[in-house]
């Protein structure tokens, strides 16, 4: 899509926004909404500061991700005013003045310090502030984060507008061609440290800059989940690799897993039949779909995958009774992403905030809700050799269905996860991630 579509895109979005808006602020009162970039923190005992995450509210309406101490003024019937902030500061670099087609859709005004704000906030009677609560001390805590008005806007933003759409697949294409750089360091022979830097260059993003942290894990490292280390030295023998990474585009993150086996044997045979079910798993985010329902479907895929690999004895409907493929699969099979790469709302069943369960023995599903055009989920069905859930298992009922000599065969390769990144649609599901590395150079031309 051209750069002018993306910015049509964007003044269509901004419409959606302040529709939503105005209804949420009539129906809790308020007269108007302010949402806070956020503020920088200070490290303990230092004068650093950590690195600046944005208010994810704040980002929905301005892409603006880097610059702390900014708040947009939304009223309805007028145009959005950003308060910009510039400071004037020899120390650091103040942020210069946004200049893309999109700065036409808002009144922004440079400010020098946070008194603006307040300036502003005497004039605006009841308001509702989103943000931090330690960056608005001069807010009324009553007026900050108000529980009805967050509950609301969260409620709507599993709907995705067609511009948040067109964002995440630009996240979606960068992430793609930061996975395809790792792989080629993998298969070349490189550490999971020198993977993750060809990742960062490839994707043209700092760690900082990144949706989340990386996890490149190789062998016994991938039955972490969220393996967070980065080892400087390849294993020997390296037998496989986990890529859990994403990128952002204009505050959107893409969220994208794969693994790899260095030869032909049990585990590449175990990857492609996971790679199989996710793909059935992914055709069914459809209109009216129960997300939960898809979840345990995961389940009892896996549970055949599994019994046709010779790993247990129980599969399907059974395996799952039995809390088998939870020794293997204990996550759930996705969340909402969007803003967040765990984005809000997952588990919401309506707007006042009340929740929708979780199936029954299954307390890490992230999301619950029913599925509407416009909403973005993760698949992610994962199967994996923890020692911890290993050891439960042989100490029940469970350890009569699990070959063990399977298992102690698959266990130095660590685990499998694949997920990709689907939108829902009024017709079959629009796969992101899949679409994403199709129109990419190949993994095969990439890793040679």
């Amino acid at each position: 899509m051209a750069k002018d579509g993306i910015d049509t895109l964007y003044r269509e979005h901004l419409d959606t926004l302040m529709r939503r808006t105005e209804r949420v602020l009539a129906d809790t009162r308020f007269d108007a909404l302010v949402i806070h970039s956020g503020t920088a923190l200070v490290q303990f005992l230092d004068d650093q500061d950590y690195p600046f995450k944005v208010n994810p509210h704040f980002k929905a309406w301005v892409p603006i991700v880097d610059n702390p101490r900014c708040a947009l003024i939304i009223v309805p019937n007028r145009k959005p005013k950003l308060l910009f902030y510039q400071p004037i500061d020899f120390w650091h670099k103040a942020a210069d003045l946004p200049r893309d087609a999109w700065v036409a859709h808002l009144d922004i005004t440079p400010v020098r310090d946070e008194q603006a704000l307040a300036a502003e906030l005497a004039t605006l009677g009841r308001v509702a502030v989103l943000g931090p609560p330690e960056s608005l001390p001069q807010c009324p805590p009553e007026c900050v984060n108000p529980a009805d008005v967050l509950s609301r806007l969260h409620f709507d933003r599993a709907v995705k507008t067609p511009y948040e759409i067109e964002c995440l697949r630009r996240a979606t294409a960068l992430g793609v061609r930061g996975h395809l750089a790792a792989l080629a360091a993998f298969r070349a022979g490189e550490s999971e440290y020198i993977a993750h830097l060809r990742y960062l260059e490839a994707c043209g993003q700092r760690e900082a800059e990144l949706p989340y942290n990386n996890i490149i894990a190789y062998n016994e490292h991938a039955a972490v989940l969220h393996y967070q280390h980065l080892d400087r030295v390849t294993p020997a023998p390296l037998r496989s690799f986990l890529i859990d990474a994403g990128a952002q585009f204009r505050g959107y993150a893409s969220d994208i897993t794969r693994t790899y086996a260095t030869g032909r044997g049990r585990f590449e045979d175990l990857i492609a039949a996971l790679d199989e079910a996710q793909q059935l798993l992914c055709d069914e985010i459809t209109v009216g779909r129960d997300y939960r329902e898809v979840h345990l479907t995961a389940h009892r895929l896996v549970g055949d995958v599994l019994l046709r690999a010779g790993v247990t004895t129980l599969g399907g409907p059974a395996a799952v009774e039995n809390g088998l493929t939870s020794v293997f699969f204990p996550h759930g099979i996705g969340h909402l992403l969007g803003l967040q790469v765990h984005d809000v709302g997952g588990v919401m069943a309506a707007a006042d905030g009340q929740e929708r369960k979780r199936p029954p023995g299954h307390p890490y599903l992230r999301m619950t809700r029913t599925l509407e055009p416009g909403v973005v989920v993760t698949i992610e069905p994962g199967i994996y050799f923890i020692d911890s859930l290993l050891e439960a298992a042989a100490g029940d009922e469970r350890r009569q269905y699990i070959d063990w000599g399977a298992v102690e065969a698959l266990r130095p390769f660590g685990g499998i996860r694949i997920e990709d990144n689907v939108v829902t649609t009024a017709t079959k599901p629009l796969n992101l991630t899949r679409d994403g590395f199709a129109a990419a150079t190949t993994v095969r031309e990439v890793a040679a």
